[in-house]
């Protein structure tokens, strides 16, 4: 069983850490442990339970009425809520609950009843990637098992394959993009729906994928000179230096515009190369695609 801080519960659940502390001195849901050096933990049953209450409270259920409600009269109103936005929270937080016990076979029925009834373009910009945003915060900190994160990145790493596979534009926009990962960067999933994105769009895409040297980048650059090179890191290897890789690239592209989005960005605060363009944000991220 993983164990979970209460910044985990504040990035996966939307309530502030302080509001949380509260809710534990006032009602009785959450019992954290703690450490020797009086830290809290979480256990994974009190992170499914956060994940619930927050989700009626924001959706109009006070936290005093919540704190009344048994398990099953807590499931029985999440499934009530009827607002489009409701759904797709519910579902994001079901996936993260299939994840948390390795229920791969519920969390493939999840994506593919929302990819039925919605199509595969909502599934990837309503459900897919909110859920990446909400649980790369747990790969960066290791607080979920590696097999957790490949059993689940590999089926949704299928979903988006399937997604680039049918986008399609009959309206062709004449710039091209080269997505590639750096070497040590494995986390392809944001790479891919950036992929999705673009092709959907009608750009041209050429796509290296992972772990690719500045080299390789370079070669294909040079042939097919692309409008930009995109890249989309999510936690790289121990030994990846993200400001040389910053400062390498932009030496290298200097009439390149090169575009960096992911987790790593958040924390950056050096001064770039103008070449060098970040996008700390999903709304940085759609900016950018819908400036073409």
């Amino acid at each position: 069983m993983y164990s979970f801080t209460i910044k985990d519960l504040e990035n996966l659940s939307g309530i502030k850490a302080h509001t949380i502390r509260i809710w534990e001195q006032r009602y009785s849901f959450l019992k954290p442990n703690r450490t020797q050096t009086n830290i809290r933990f979480y256990s994974s049953e009190e992170l499914k339970t956060i994940l619930n209450i927050a989700l009626l409270n924001k959706y109009g259920y006070k936290i005093s009425h919540i704190a009344k409600l048994n398990d099953g009269e807590i499931n029985e109103k999440i499934l009530s809520l009827n607002q489009n936005e409701a759904q797709q929270d519910r579902i994001i937080n079901s996936l993260i609950q299939h994840m948390i016990d390795l229920d791969i076979k519920n969390f493939e029925k999840t994506l593919d009843g929302f990819i039925e009834s919605r199509g595969i373009e909502k599934t990837i910009s309503q459900i897919i990637f909110p859920y990446l945003e909400k649980i790369g915060i747990l790969w960066l900190t290791n607080h979920i098992n590696p097999a957790q994160e490949h059993l689940v990145s590999n089926i949704i790493r299928q979903k988006l394959i399937l997604g680039i596979e049918n986008a399609d534009n009959p309206v062709e926009i004449k710039k091209s993009v080269l997505l590639f990962l750096p070497v040590g960067e494995y986390h392809e999933l944001g790479l891919l729906f950036m992929y999705y994105l673009l092709k959907a769009k009608g750009i041209t895409v050429y796509y290296l994928g992972c772990s690719s040297s500045l080299d390789d980048v370079e070669y294909v650059a040079k042939l097919r000179k692309p409008d930009y090179l995109y890249t989309h890191l999510t936690s790289a290897g121990p030994k990846f230096n993200f400001n040389k890789f910053v400062l390498d690239a932009g030496k290298r592209f200097p009439d390149t515009k090169i575009v960096i989005s992911g987790q790593l960005t958040q924390s950056y605060q050096k001064k770039a190369s103008s070449s060098v363009i970040f996008r700390r944000s999903y709304a940085e991220i759609m900016d950018f695609v819908s400036s073409f």
